[in-house]
């Protein structure tokens, strides 16, 4: 930190029974990380102040996570900052950080330009222009590709809609569809895949919030996957693929997942911890895992917990809070964007039987400004291969396959909610080794999607439409 002159102790004790006094009178849901700021950190380090500010990115003593922590719990005496190890726990510290971190984000003046829709945008390695395809949404969530140009989209609300290969809206959903479970903020219609062999056999998939309602409205729900065919604008043919015994549905309306990815013969699904954050470390509740299963829904006999007798037998891997990204590269790797709470949102490499931390382990904490934990790694736990503070709240992923932008070949890019930003990755032997925000600014992104003509393709909602990124050239 940069400290710049030397406050007598006399000063810190003076600050530090006083700010005690005040926070014991307090209750405690108020001592958040914004109250532990302003009364601790503000008074030093602003501008020109005597530690100079924590917003600016630099910092003298290392500006890591890891390097702030220390710096904040054990101090700097010899530069006039004492530790405060005794007046605040590691979780609080941990607070501290992800807050700093959030101001900065905040205080940076890095973006892209928010007027993509006229210009040409330059990236690292392409440029190109954004064409607004179809409007007329109401909450997209999901985007897929039928083999004749048309497009389905799901919309939160329940319908499927079809986009037609010029690019307009049919205005008659599909009929029959499932219905599902909407109370907000989360549930409802989710994604939509085709088979891997649809050409041959018409099957496609569906997520959603399956459930019901009592006799005074309130519902109970968990996420579902069914697979089905369109035929004459009508859905037919329902299997279901997965549906969770009813003693796990519930009231929650939050972090269903979801994302369906396909590999090998398999389907690969999510299922959100519902807001119980405590369920996703829970083997026996499927609440928090990532599950594969054969396509037609059967189990295979070599997932990793099916000798458990007390475990649902498709958990692939657990301790996930709620992902909505999902892909499988050509070398059967599987990857996920995971939303983390106020911070703490993942990029992850999805390994058989794996435990994914949450929430004992997390880069963030909770939205109301009180620490989750003070950790972010331990044994036995996997690390994300990319975090994000502040979070972006990432949502849709895909692989570029496609050779209009052939030097994103096989990198990923990740789509974001909150920050409305499009992340181009790039891995090389398990590593990320690049990571470059393409696009800013032009909505929320819900899906992201290499489309069959080697095209870009974002669904947004606020505003609800579909875009392309075409190469400028």
């Amino acid at each position: 930190m940069n400290i710049k002159t030397r406050p007598s102790r006399f000063f810190w004790i003076m600050l530090f029974t006083l700010w005690a006094i005040n926070l014991q009178s307090q209750e405690s849901p108020k001592s958040n990380v914004e109250d532990i700021y302003q009364n601790l950190c503000m008074s030093c380090h602003v501008s020109g102040a005597v530690g100079g500010s924590l917003t600016d990115k630099q910092w003298s003593y290392g500006g890591s996570d890891d390097e702030i922590f220390q710096s904040i719990k054990n101090g700097k005496e010899e530069k006039g900052m004492v530790p405060f190890s005794s007046l605040l726990t590691d979780e609080q510290i941990r607070g501290i950080v992800v807050y700093i971190r959030e101001l900065e984000s905040r205080d940076s003046s890095e973006s892209i330009p928010n007027d993509q829709l006229e210009n040409v945008v330059k990236t690292q390695y392409h440029s190109y222009k954004v064409e607004v395809l179809t409007t007329g949404f109401r909450t997209p969530w999901s985007l897929a590709f039928l083999p004749d140009g048309r497009k389905l989209v799901t919309e939160r609300l329940g319908p499927i809609h079809i986009v037609n290969s010029d690019n307009t809206l049919n205005p008659n959903p599909i009929d029959n569809t499932p219905n599902v479970i909407f109370d907000g903020p989360e549930g409802g219609m989710m994604d939509i895949a085709l088979h891997p062999n649809y050409k041959k056999n018409g099957w496609i998939y569906l997520a959603f919030a399956d459930g019901w309602r009592d006799e005074n409205g309130r519902s109970k729900s968990q996420t579902a996957i069914v697979r089905g065919r369109i035929k004459n604008h009508k859905w037919v043919d329902q299997e279901w693929i997965y549906k969770a015994d009813p003693k796990f549905y519930m009231r929650s309306g939050a972090h269903y997942g979801t994302r369906i990815a396909f590999d090998k013969g398999y389907i690969y699904f999510v299922i959100g911890e519902r807001g119980a954050m405590g369920q996703a470390q829970d083997l026996t509740l499927p609440n928090g895992k990532i599950f594969r299963l054969y396509d037609d829904g059967r189990i295979p006999a070599d997932n990793p917990f099916i000798k458990n007798p007390d475990v649902p037998k498709g958990i692939w891997s657990y301790g996930h809070r709620n992902p909505q990204g999902l892909v499988v590269d050509e070398k059967h790797n599987i990857y996920a964007t995971e939303h983390g709470a106020r911070g703490g949102d993942e990029f992850n490499l999805i390994l058989e039987g794996r435990n994914y931390g949450w929430p004992i382990i997390t880069h963030g904490i909770n939205y109301n400004g009180q620490p989750i934990t003070s950790i972010t790694e331990k044994e036995g736990m996997e690390q994300p291969l990319l975090q994000w503070t502040p979070s972006i709240a990432p949502c849709g992923l895909t692989q570029y396959k496609g050779s209009k932008f052939s030097k994103w070949k096989n990198d990923f890019f990740a789509g974001s909610l909150r920050a409305q930003e499009l992340h181009r990755i790039r891995v090389v032997n398990g590593k990320v080794v690049q990571e470059e925000i393409i696009l800013k600014g032009l909505g929320r992104i819900r899906d992201v999607r290499t489309g069959p003509d080697g095209y870009l393709y974002l669904l947004t909602d606020e505003p609800a439409r579909l875009i392309r990124l075409v190469p400028s050239e």
